[in-house]
C-alpha cells in the first residue's frame, strides 16, 4: 500500500487570510493530481506547526474525499466549487 505524505510549503504573510487563500488556490489546481486529496488541506504557522487551520470544510464524502467549500460554508457540502463559493 503506498504511504502518504505532507508537502510542506512556507509563505511570509501579516496574517492567516493570505496563506489560506493561497492555500486553497494551489489545492483546488492539485485536483488534477489523481495522488492528491485537496480536501485535507491546513495551514500553520512555522513555529506553530502542530496548529493546524483547515482550508475546506472536514465532512468526508461519498469516496472518502472532503469537501473543497471554505470552512463553515453555508449549505451542502461539495466536490466542485460553483456559484457565490468560486470566489477566493
Amino acid at each position: 500500500m503506498p504511504e502518504r505524505f505532507v508537502v510542506h510549503l512556507p509563505v511570509v504573510a501579516g496574517d492567516l487570510a493570505g496563506p489560506v487563500r493561497l492555500a486553497r488556490v494551489i489545492a483546488r489546481w492539485s485536483r488534477m493530481l489523481a495522488s492528491a486529496d485537496p480536501g485535507e488541506t491546513t495551514v500553520s504557522a512555522g513555529d506553530e506547526q502542530g496548529v493546524r487551520h483547515r482550508v475546506f470544510g472536514d465532512l468526508r464524502m461519498v469516496g472518502g474525499r472532503r469537501c473543497l467549500l471554505r470552512v463553515d460554508h453555508d449549505g451542502p457540502c461539495a466536490r466542485r466549487v460553483t456559484g457565490r463559493y468560486a470566489r477566493p
